[in-house]
């Protein structure tokens, strides 16, 4: 990984390039990227867990609100799911198997696609949801402009983009270059890349040469975030965009206290600030600006339908009966505390809980309002 690295900065002009080019090789390099290679473990004894990781329940609890977006849209003949960045396939299957034994004419009716790009995950997808035959593998490419009605979804997606860093310097935003000097990567500061880290912080109505921010504020900009989203409504004919990731309003994310930016690594199931170790074998991430997504959405014809924190998501579309039920004599302890801690941590306002959940929408009827978008529970 490291040898890629340098080829790519002494290619490049001026000997240097942006962090964004170097997080997208140390993840997504076809061959030595963390999610590109056999690296990635995801799960409770991996580098990170989702909310998959710990039981059927989430992907249980979507699968209901996928299913009255199919009512919503009167689109029950036909209802297509893509999820993108599918991990393990673990969330598929449990959304799969639900929808088989709970709604078995619905399931007859759905088309689900996933949208990966890791060749090592799609194999671990395929074995995984061999019993699925609905499901099919696409790339943006083979999906039709104008052609989804359903849902496209992502679950901690967004927050493995790569994003450019950005600093501020004599209250003047600049960027953040790495070169290869002294046996070492090195980073540089310089202007800007692109006019578009200027027009982002127009988009979100954020100025960071204002007197209140420091000297050498550090931040990221996730302009793939806003080039995804372009693609993806492009793809949408009549449906919903249902976005689940951690992240912030514009105005805290940007807040002038947060002067170190959002980025963390994970490796063995530890988190550091250093992205430039473990090469291609830990995950870099940053938290998701939400404004940016509903606002870039706006432009784009997609109307915000909700945004929420998945504890209330969840607990709207029932995760409280779920926690009830094991009450009913059915369940040994072990099996209760077990199944307790989970739903629990589903909801944690300060783990997985307090993640973002945006719902998005193109051709829908906004009077319908979103079973788990009813926070009055």
């Amino acid at each position: 990984m490291l040898e890629i690295i340098i080829d790519s900065i002494e290619t490049s002009p001026n000997n240097c390039i942006t962090f964004a080019d170097y997080m997208d090789l140390v993840l997504y390099h076809p061959q030595k990227g963390y999610y590109s290679s056999a690296q990635i473990d995801i799960g409770s004894q991996g580098d990170f867990f989702t909310s998959s990781s710990l039981g059927s329940d989430f992907g249980e609890l979507l699968a209901e609100q996928f299913k009255e977006m199919s009512a919503v849209l009167n689109s029950s003949d036909s209802f297509t799911l893509v999820e993108v960045g599918a991990g393990t396939g673990s969330l598929a299957a449990d959304i799969l198997h639900y929808f088989k034994i709970q709604y078995p004419d619905f399931y007859q009716n759905i088309k689900y696609i996933i949208v990966e790009e890791s060749q090592g995950l799609i194999a671990e997808q395929k074995h995984k949801l061999q019993e699925f035959e609905i499901v099919t593998w696409k790339s943006w490419q083979d999906i039709t402009d104008n052609s989804i009605v359903g849902c496209i979804f992502s679950n901690e997606l967004i927050d493995a983009f790569p994003v450019h860093q950005i600093v501020v310097e004599d209250q003047t935003v600049k960027e953040i270059y790495l070169t290869w000097e002294n046996n070492q990567i090195k980073e540089i500061i310089d202007n800007i890349s692109s006019p578009r880290l200027l027009e982002y912080f127009q988009l979100v109505d954020i100025d960071l040469t204002r007197d209140d921010y420091p000297e050498n504020y550090r931040t990221e900009v996730n302009l793939k975030a806003l080039d995804w989203l372009q693609v993806v409504t492009n793809k949408i004919k009549k449906g919903y965009l249902l976005t689940i990731d951690y992240g912030y309003s514009a105005s805290k994310y940007y807040h002038p206290q947060r002067y170190q930016g959002t980025l963390n690594c994970y490796y063995q199931h530890r988190h550091h600030h250093n992205p430039y170790v473990n090469l291609g074998e830990q995950d870099i991430t940053t938290h998701v600006n939400f404004t940016a997504l509903e606002k870039q959405g706006n432009l784009l014809g997609l109307e915000t339908v909700g945004l929420t924190q998945q504890g209330l998501f969840l607990m709207a579309l029932g995760l409280g009966d779920r926690l009830s039920e094991l009450s009913n004599g059915n369940y040994t302890l072990p099996e209760i505390l077990k199944r307790r801690d989970a739903l629990h941590q589903l909801i944690n306002p300060t783990g997985l809980g307090g993640f973002k959940v945006l719902i998005q929408g193109k051709e829908i009827d906004k009077n319908k309002p979103l079973k788990g978008l009813r926070e009055n529970i």
